[in-house]
């Protein structure tokens, strides 16, 4: 595995704290430190802290997008598609769970262009997973319900993962919130 570059280290380091007290009670001051750089030499690898932001932001938005794709071209039909996307949210969140913090919750803080860039690809990707659920509504595998209510139940399901303490068996954590979300809990 190589060993990130200081620019990558930055981003961890950023994305951790951003997790830990948030974006805006994080100062450059802070994450110098915990790069173990004088703030003016932080600036010779990141422009500010925002674009540090907005690139954390991008790079996760890419990944589900890149994913999507990916999960679009399967040739299985719609709630294979939704397992593997509940799947896809659920290693994105566990493998990187310190910039998935700043995806899910501090985005808010970007400002244009970075702010359009980024809701702009995730709301192509929630309206291609609409578009699944639809999928799966009208041939008759998912209840008739509302998509979008369908969808932010599923977002909202996994949106939490980054922060569950028994992460080592992830296929198993998979399979069990995926059955509860597909099949319910009722027995």
């Amino acid at each position: 595995m190589k060993k990130p570059n200081k620019k990558e280290t930055i981003l961890l380091a950023a994305a951790k704290l951003f997790r830990d007290r948030g974006y805006q009670a994080t100062s450059m001051r802070d994450l110098a430190e915990a790069v173990d750089l004088k703030a003016s030499s932080l600036y010779n690898h990141i422009g500010s802290k925002e674009e540090i932001l907005s690139e954390i932001c991008l790079q996760n938005a890419d990944r589900f997008s890149s994913g999507m794709e990916g999960i679009t071209k399967m040739q299985e039909g719609p709630l294979l598609k939704i397992k593997a996307l509940i799947k896809l949210h659920i290693e994105i969140a566990i493998t990187d769970y310190t910039s998935i913090t700043s995806f899910n919750d501090e985005w808010r803080h970007l400002s244009e262009p970075a702010l359009s860039e980024f809701t702009g690809k995730r709301k192509l990707y929630e309206q291609q997973f609409k578009e699944i659920i639809k999928a799966g509504i009208e041939q008759d595998l998912i209840k008739a319900v509302d998509p979008q209510i369908c969808l932010n139940t599923i977002l909202s399901s996994t949106r939490w993962v980054y922060d569950y303490k028994a992460k080592a068996d992830i296929e198993k954590n998979t399979n069990s919130i995926i059955g509860i979300l597909l099949d319910g809990i009722s027995v």
